[in-house]
């Protein structure tokens, strides 16, 4: 088996890994002004997408320009997601979309849904591939994609000789501790070479029900003194995580952007949740804005919560919000989520200012960050390869893959950190 790192190589961000120059997995795109997609121009005969955040299914649609049709393989939250990301992609300003709403409107066409645990068979470059899905605990519907390369498809699908067969397990995004919305991953399927992300490789987590706390008293606080808690998070995963965490207090947030779409979709797959009942509270408990008739400006105004898109600021309605709030020392602004460089949130935690209305701004507002991760910290990390020690480890998806990769091999593991566009054997 050959791998090809495409992308999400010693960086975070634009996840494309190519297997046989035939099999594609994930194909993303890396956030920032502008954005950066995965190098090459790849031609699979099947792609397998492992969640419905932006670095790992943003460019899909692109693959099905021309008369190109490879089946896409995902679970159903993650078919869903996929388009509502899609769609917003196609309504931003400042750069050239890659795909048009034809090639979104396409994903009908050959997508094909699987659940966790139900493996299928993938034909690509002659090959055929079982696959199964495992839950990766990251967002709903997100998986550890398990590639085996002979053997063991369903009778009468393949030969049935194993000679030369691999299992490669393609972890993407993954977390081991439970969350109010997921239960963290346990699966541990066996494999051959494993693809590790890496993303807080020297990271311990704090405890998640202290940052709850945290999260909550300051909240509480904000609005006690009469200042508004701005509480930008990720569309997916994210905003559902914090309502959930504030179905619990008294606090009944306004609800903006992308959220409540994807909201709703998850809503629709209770199976992928930890509570559905939760969320169905949550859900209740948070008010839509619809933003007609000067709705957010009279929020703003007054001492509330406000859960909105983006959680990096790189637009969506959190820009109109911080710009009405972004001058009182009092109003807060309440990031829930890892900032990746070269973004406007990783601007503000820096250096307190961030680029609004065409020019960068001070912001005078507080600024707190909490750790709401939903990827493994380092003990996470290495529990979980703890089951592979046998195994070929390839470190990805992380600011410091390399260092990561030393480490592995200082406690005995088989690991590399390849770098963009490199070929691996296996």
């Amino acid at each position: 088996m050959e791998i090809q790192f495409l992308g999400g190589a010693r960086e975070v961000g634009r996840s494309a890994v190519l297997v046989d120059d035939a099999l594609l997995l994930d194909y993303g795109t890396l956030t920032g002004e502008p954005p950066q997609y995965p190098v090459g121009r790849p031609e699979p005969d099947a792609v397998v997408v492992s969640h419905g955040h932006l670095d790992h299914v943003g460019q899909v649609p692109a693959l099905l320009r021309g008369d190109r049709r490879p089946p896409i393989h995902w679970t159903p939250p993650t078919a869903e997601l996929a388009r509502v990301l899609a769609e917003d992609s196609l309504k931003l300003r400042g750069y050239e979309c890659t795909f048009t709403e034809s090639h979104v409107q396409r994903l009908g066409e050959v997508e094909e849904r699987h659940g966790y645990g139900e493996p299928f068979v993938v034909e690509a470059g002659g090959t055929d591939y079982e696959v199964t899905f495992f839950d990766a605990g990251h967002i709903p519907g997100s998986a550890h994609v398990l590639v085996d390369s002979g053997g063991r498809s369903p009778p009468g699908s393949r030969a049935e000789s194993d000679d030369g067969d691999t299992r490669l397990l393609y972890t993407a995004d993954f977390h081991t501790d439970d969350t109010r919305l997921l239960s963290g991953s346990t699966a541990r399927p066996d494999a051959d070479v494993v693809i590790c992300e890496s993303t807080y490789s020297d990271v311990t987590h704090e405890d998640r029900s202290r940052v709850e706390e945290r999260f909550v008293e300051t909240v509480r606080t904000t609005r006690y003194e009469g200042a508004t808690a701005l509480i930008p998070a990720f569309a997916i995963g994210r905003t559902q995580e914090v309502l959930t965490v504030l179905e619990d207090t008294e606090i009944r947030p306004y609800l903006d952007g992308m959220g409540q779409r994807v909201t709703d979709i998850v809503r629709r797959h209770p199976g992928y949740v930890r509570n559905a009942d939760a969320l169905r509270r949550a859900k209740s408990g948070a008010r839509y804005v619809t933003g007609r008739d000067g709705q957010r400006e009279r929020i703003a105004a007054d001492n509330e919560a406000v859960v909105t898109t983006s959680g990096m600021l790189s637009g969506g309605p959190v820009l109109r919000y911080l710009s009405m709030l972004r001058s009182d020392p009092t109003n807060r602004v309440c990031l829930t989520g890892y900032q990746v460089e070269g973004t406007n949130g990783r601007r503000l935690l820096e250096r307190g200012n961030c680029e609004l209305d065409g020019g960068v701004v001070p912001v005078a507002a507080r600024v707190d960050l909490f750790d709401f991760s939903a990827h493994a910290d380092r003990d996470g990390l290495r529990s979980f390869l703890d089951d592979y020690r046998g195994a070929t480890v390839l470190v990805n998806h992380g600011d410091r893959c390399p260092a990561f990769a030393e480490e592995l091999r200082g406690d005995g593991y088989d690991a590399s950190a390849p770098e963009l566009g490199e070929r691996v054997t296996v």
